[in-house]
């Protein structure tokens, strides 16, 4: 989740594209190739969809774990989760700063830097849980 400071406010970036739920506003997210590190991911992701790679040291290590699943095989149990109808996923979170200007190309329909405490409607199901516990953990 890209993030900068505006004064004493934190901002987050979300993409806008579409889903299974239609258009939704979301965190940049992908899968790590075979091979590839979670740094050359991060920014492949970063620069695939947003144009500029995300600054990153060489082995980040995650701000937060959060999990994806289908509806059929969401757990009951109180776990948090996010939805997602096409597949079971095990998010790594991080929280990073973007080295250039971001312009959206590929999912990305848009991109925007908002206020941490007032996220767009509508989020994909779960990536508003993600950001504020990423938030939070951040202080």
């Amino acid at each position: 989740v890209p993030v900068r400071r505006r004064g004493d406010n934190l901002e987050v970036g979300l993409i806008l594209r579409e889903s299974p739920f239609g258009r939704v506003w979301c965190h940049l997210g992908g899968r790590v190739r075979h091979g590839e590190t979670i740094r050359q991911a991060v920014d492949r992701h970063a620069t695939d969809t947003l144009g500029t790679p995300a600054l990153l040291n060489h082995d980040p290590q995650p701000d937060f774990v959060y999990q994806w699943f289908p509806p059929a095989v969401a757990p009951q149990d109180g776990t948090a989760h996010g939805d997602d109808p096409r597949k079971h996923a095990i998010g790594l979170s991080y929280l990073v700063q973007l080295d250039g200007d971001p312009s959206p190309r590929n999912e990305a329909l848009d991109f925007r830097y908002v206020d941490a405490g007032s996220l767009p409607d509508p989020m994909w199901p779960g990536s508003a849980e993600l950001v504020g516990e990423l938030i939070r953990r951040a202080g």
